[in-house]
């Protein structure tokens, strides 16, 4: 079970006393974040990609190449990488780039993002959003892992002979989650390649995502990558804690109200209630944390949000602290209890290279085909 937080970059006027960091005091505070969270032993860290204001993370590599110089285990990811308005291309050299110079640190999340301008931004209409995602990625699934690449499709210039450089690390693509909010079609895809699906599950209620996760569970198992329960599912959250409850509520309820993703709308309690946003005492964090298995089964990644809403970045390190120190060890321990054994761990790059050198001994022997699964003899 991995354990990390997430960032969208947003800029965000505090409302307890109107200030407003700059695009630099934000970009470097996500740094700063990012290195407190393996300090604070956490596992992943994630960057959005977003190219309008009030949001600054418009270039994921070029922060979280960055953030490895300065960190050592901490897993590098992304929140979205838009793989629809994105060269796959590039997404393909970008990150087996990052790959090398973090040493394998690296995983990405593919998504549309939430901004539909960001399409004629890029030369692409959002009405072929769905198609986009599905002819994107599977080209750079064949990027990654063919040397020499022949591809014609819908949306960009024909290839030829092509090849992507560098290679991925080891030989081994960085791990793909494919996230989405309301979408079975991403689900879909998640479940045909093998790959993990987030379900970024912070604002809609429980029963829409344990539909999602159902349905790529189901289909992971259909297209023959393992039984519902070894499909690779990851989870969002939001949290803000004190030691007292009712602190953290009469902390946080100004930043809620007037947030733009949150206020002005559900109370904070009537938004507690129907998401993960748990605002309390680390004991509440923890006990509505552990519901998420009940609720979903048993996953792989929890990333928590926890820098929005015009936090400062000394409350978000304080909030760090606690989750590092009070939370998440607790969180380990009893997410570990009763786990079964063939539920996978979550994915690291050692562990895709072992699978790798497993599966091709065992192509050696004659037990399986070449993409792993057991062959009829």
């Amino acid at each position: 079970m991995q354990f990390g937080i997430f960032t969208v970059g947003d800029v965000t006027t505090d409302p307890t006393n109107g200030t407003t960091p700059t695009e630099h005091e934000r970009i470097k505070a996500m740094v700063t974040i990012a290195q407190k969270a393996e300090e604070a032993g956490l596992d992943v860290f994630a960057t959005g990609e977003h190219h309008n204001p009030p949001f600054v993370p418009s270039s994921p590599t070029t922060m979280l190449g960055y953030i490895a110089a300065r960190t050592e285990r901490l897993i590098l990811s992304t929140s979205t990488t838009l793989i629809t308005t994105n060269d796959p291309v590039k997404i393909a050299e970008d990150y087996a780039m990052l790959q090398h110079l973090a040493g394998g640190r690296v995983d990405l999340m593919m998504g549309r993002g939430n901004t539909g301008p960001v399409y004629p931004w890029f030369g692409q209409d959002i009405r072929n959003g769905i198609p986009l995602a599905i002819e994107n990625y599977a080209l750079l699934h064949d990027l990654w892992r063919k040397d020499v690449v022949d591809w014609k499709g819908r949306f960009r210039s024909p290839l030829q002979g092509f090849t992507s450089t560098p290679r991925p690390l080891d030989g081994v693509p960085p791990f793909v989650w494919h996230g989405s909010i309301r979408s079975p079609e991403i689900a879909e895809q998640a479940a045909y390649y093998g790959d993990g699906f987030f379900a970024n599950n912070i604002f809609w209620p429980k029963n829409h995502f344990q539909r999602l996760i159902g349905l790529y569970r189901e289909r992971f198992a259909f297209y023959g990558h393992g039984t519902p329960e070894q499909a690779i599912v990851g989870l969002g959250g939001q949290v803000f804690m004190r030691k007292n409850s009712q602190d953290a509520v009469r902390e946080f309820r100004p930043y809620f109200d007037n947030a733009p993703v949150y206020g002005h709308g559900p109370s904070l309690e009537e938004f507690t209630a129907q998401t993960p946003l748990t605002v309390g005492s680390p004991q509440e964090v923890i006990e509505k944390t552990l519901s998420f298995r009940e609720s979903f089964g048993d996953y792989q990644r929890q990333l928590f949000l926890m820098d929005h809403a015009g936090l400062p970045l000394k409350t978000v390190l304080e909030q760090l602290d606690i989750l590092g120190e009070e939370v998440v060890p607790v969180l380990r321990k009893e997410f570990a209890a009763g786990r079964p054994a063939e539920v996978p761990d979550g994915p690291t790059h050692a562990a895709l290279v072992a699978r790798k050198q497993a599966d091709a001994g065992a192509d050696a022997d004659g037990t399986t085909t070449v993409d792993g699964t057991p062959s009829a003899a």
